[in-house]
């Protein structure tokens, strides 16, 4: 049998380890990653392989040579363009016609390729998955497999609600030749994006085996350590160069070392070292050939590469220093930092926590690098969260942040294009605007400034194809020490996934375009783009019939920026308005949790003293409305419906409305007999507004007061809603409380449970195997479908460390009930998970 290593990858990742070698070289206690790989397949009987290339190709071909001194064959191919994963097999086809093994060459392990390859010449099976638990699936393929290990679903790179299972794809596969039937040539062709799903589809055998012991995908400068401390402590079978001494340190040929007594193991210490006199070697070092450590130096959990020196007095803690790096007397190399190839650390420097010092570096005598080098303390699944970047004020997210953010947004679009930039009313959102501002022009991206507007009118701008993106800054509803940043694209969504995994990938590589100093962006303030967006309000309202009954309401703008232009449009419309919080007080604060209550509180008493029609509360960006009828009350849940049943009436016949899972199950049974047909979407905000771009959505709504009519936005925008209540109420010969009574009540429960994050995707499996034998429905979460129109969703957070239980019942007291059962059962899971 042959075995096929993958070796294209570059590892943006990994820099600025992976600035002059492609990802498979890298050291992994002092041998290449793939080299352990090849060891591996050496092991189960494989001396024939087939290595394909594409990112620095030599570097591989010079190391290993033909193979002959492994005692094995190596054969390689190399793309000259991306081919994709089952592209770049495709390419070494002549050199495969009978069953083959496929490894990646940059992911740690020591399965029993053995029993994998048994398991699939048992089973017939064309293709044969290696599948392991992991902490966080997010980034790798989830995989279910039925008892005899067939394959029932699968899915690439999942969000947390999409996690049914921890068990993912590791890169290991066992193929028949078969399968390059199916593989197009000349196009970039992916084996868990493309080549499986379509042999699933094809019902061909597709079979996963879940495999024990280690594996560990090197893709991060974390994993990256933490690969190389588990090589130490002997969690992964494989072999450091070198002669074993006093159990756990290992020394290969050519180390001068007087005396063992100041090296600490477990540690590998390379051919040639030298180690001097009252030199110290702590736990879990790795000191890399010809590497010179000079008396009173102190060298303790770190990675050095060949030919570094560390000289007296000089302190590495938790580091990674790449070839040839110089240390000089008395520098200290903090906890986490990563310094490049051939860079010299001064006399007396200070590189500080996490501080990436990329190749050919000087970092001068007694200098103190803290952030003016490449550095980051935050990781990348944490960049973007459920609604954009978020963060504490200037202490998760700082300017400087902001305009990085920027500049890796703006190095994605065309130089002279236009991004739209925004703000909420609060003082501190026009810092981080500002930074924004300045990174989108040194990209020479040009930026339409809209000053203070809403986020609605930003996406209104994008819409209308003034600019190709748009950036608002604002306060978050959930923390008020929060700001968040959003990025939209046309027409005036939030952007994808896709979209915000390349702004990570520049934005931690720091790979930002530079335009020339004539290329620099400009900045312009557009006039009349609020004009604009309250004509097109004006002119899709019923205004003939607000006119005509002009309605009395009571408004609290909180803060919010259509406090500045709003009440011109509702003096058009001859609506007796009072208004509430319409200017701007530094020290306020809005969260729902504490200050809606309230609001809505001194909004019902206002609207009973003036014998008003109706109130509304507006969140601080205006994207959620908050309705209080005429006697003072706050209408919640019912206000969906509401919304949704004048919506039915006036599209009866056609048209899809597009609502969240958890969104209550009464939306159908409104609309069965109209012609109106709902579509679910995920739990996300982002998603129920993808889903309103569609051609044939005529409303969505989430459920925390957001409601979204495509034909004017497909984003929430609480100005619209609110006319669209207005048009309501003046169309209705009922006051707004009886039209709310026409409307039936919805009983949903919503608990959280804790749960570490590193269980979360052992929970999700664990739960689907629990329900799997029920109507269950895996689109985000775990949905069980109950009788008599019940249900229960069981939804992982996407970004606190949480469960979230939902439960829809005929009645509070049942749907309870229902909600604690499932709760109760996540705790259970999370407890013998924690065992």
């Amino acid at each position: 049998m042959k075995a096929v290593v993958m070796a294209g990858g570059q590892g943006t990742r990994l820099r600025p380890l992976t600035s002059n070698q492609p990802k498979p070289m890298v050291p992994i206690v002092n041998k290449p990653c793939m080299q352990h790989i090849l060891e591996l397949v050496q092991r189960h009987g494989i001396n024939d392989v087939v290595m394909t290339l594409a990112f620095l190709p030599r570097l591989i071909r010079n190391h290993f040579g033909d193979g002959s001194s492994m005692g094995m064959h190596i054969d390689y191919t190399v793309e000259e363009t991306p081919a994709g994963t089952a592209g770049s097999i495709r390419l070494a086809k002549d050199l495969l016609d009978e069953t083959f093994l496929v490894i990646s060459g940059d992911a740690l392990t020591d399965f029993d390729l053995t029993k994998v390859i048994n398991f699939h010449k048992e089973r017939e099976a064309m293709v044969t998955i290696a599948l392991t638990s992991v902490e966080n699936p997010l980034e790798f393929g989830v995989v279910i497999v039925d008892e005899e290990g067939r394959i029932q679903r699968f899915l690439e790179k999942p969000g947390w609600g999409q996690v049914f299972s921890d068990t993912v794809n590791t890169g290991i596969y066992v193929l028949e030749p078969e399968v390059f039937d199916h593989i197009p040539e000349g196009q970039p062709y992916d084996f868990s994006h493309d080549l499986f799903p379509k042999l699933f589809e094809m019902r061909k055998p597709l079979y996963g085996m879940v495999c024990e012991g280690y594996w560990e995908d090197v893709g991060s400068l974390d994993q990256y350590v933490t690969a190389n401390r588990d090589a130490l402590d002997g969690k992964i079978k494989l072999t450091p160069p070198g002669v074993r001494l006093r159990g756990n340190i290992w020394v290969a040929k050519g180390a001068q070392i007087d005396s063992l007594d100041d090296v600490e193991g477990p540690a590998v210490i390379g051919e040639n070292v030298r180690i001097d006199p009252g030199a110290r070697i702590l736990p879990h070092t790795v000191l890399g050939d010809n590497t010179v450590v000079r008396t009173g130096s102190q060298i303790g959990g770190s990675i050095l590469g060949q030919n570094v020196y560390v000289a007296s007095g000089a302190v590495v803690t938790g580091a990674v220093l790449m070839d040839a790096v110089e240390v000089h007397e008395n520098a200290n190399i903090a906890q986490g930092a990563v310094v490049g190839d051939r860079s010299v650390i001064g006399r007396n420097a200070v590189v500080a926590n996490n501080v990436k010092i990329y190749p050919l570096k000087n970092i001068e005598p007694g200098s103190a690098v803290r952030s003016s080098i490449v550095w980051e303390t935050r990781g990348a699944s944490s960049l973007f969260g459920r609604n954009g970047v978020r963060g504490l004020a200037n202490v998760d997210v700082t300017p400087e942040m902001a305009m990085r953010l920027a500049m890796s947004y703006g190095s994605l679009i065309a130089k002279g294009s236009y991004v739209t930039t925004s703000r909420d009313t609060h003082h501190a959102c026009r810092v981080f605007k500002r930074a924004i501002i300045s990174g989108l022009n040194s990209t020479g991206v040009n930026v339409r400034d809209l000053t203070t507007a809403p986020l609605a009118v930003n996406r209104f701008d994008l819409k209308a194809g003034n600019a190709t993106g748009g950036i608002h800054v604002q306060m978050s509803l959930d923390n008020p020490e929060a700001i968040e940043i959003l990025f939209s694209e046309a027409p005036g969504v939030p952007i994808d996934g896709k979209r915000e995994r390349a702004i990570e990938n520049l934005y931690f590589r720091e790979d930002f375009r530079r335009a020339a100093f004539e290329e620099m962006g400009q900045v312009v303030y557009p006039p009349r783009v609020i004009e604009t967006y309250t004509n097109s309000l004006l002119e899709n309202w019923n205004t003939v019939a607000i006119r005509g009954r002009q309605p009395r309401l009571v408004l609290d703008y909180s803060l919010s920026a259509p406090a500045f232009f709003f009440p011109t449009t509702l003096d058009k419309l001859g609506i007796e308005t009072i208004a509430l919080n319409t200017f701007s007080r530094t020290r306020s604060r809005f969260t729902l949790e504490e200050s809606l209550p309230v609001a809505a509180a001194r909004v019902g008493e206002m609207v009973k003293a003036m014998e008003g029609d109706l109130g509304a509360v507006l969140d601080p960006g205006a994207e959620c409305l908050y309705l209080v009828d005429e006697k003072g009350r706050l209408v919640s849940d019912s206000a969906l419906m509401l919304f949704l049943l004048q919506h039915a009436a006036k599209d009866a016949g056609s048209g899809v409305v597009a609502l969240p899972l958890h969104a209550t199950r009464l939306a159908e049974q409104m609309v069965a007999s109209t012609g109106v047909s709902i579509r679910r979407t995920r739990y996300s905000k982002a998603s129920v507004m993808t889903e309103a771009t569609r051609p044939n959505t005529v409303f969505a709504a989430t459920t925390d007061g957001g409601y979204i009519y495509p034909s004017v936005l497909p984003s929430p925008d609480a100005l619209y809603a609110l006319g669209k209540v207005l048009e309501l109420v003046s169309t209705s010969d009922a006051p707004l409380s009886q039209l709310i009574t026409r409307v039936p009540t919805a009983h949903i429960v919503h608990m959280v449970v804790d749960c570490p994050w590193e269980l979360k995707g052992t929970v999700m499996r664990r739960m689907t195997e629990r329900l799997h034998d029920g109507r269950v429905s895996l689109v985000d979460g775990i949905k069980v479908f109950l009788d008599k129109g019940e249900w229960a969703l069981v939804l992982p957070d996407a970004e606190e460390a949480v469960f979230h239980v939902y439960a829809e019942a005929t009645d509070d007291a049942r749907a309870a009930e229902l909600a604690q059962k499932y709760r109760l059962m996540v705790q259970e899971v999370v407890a013998e998970g924690k065992d």
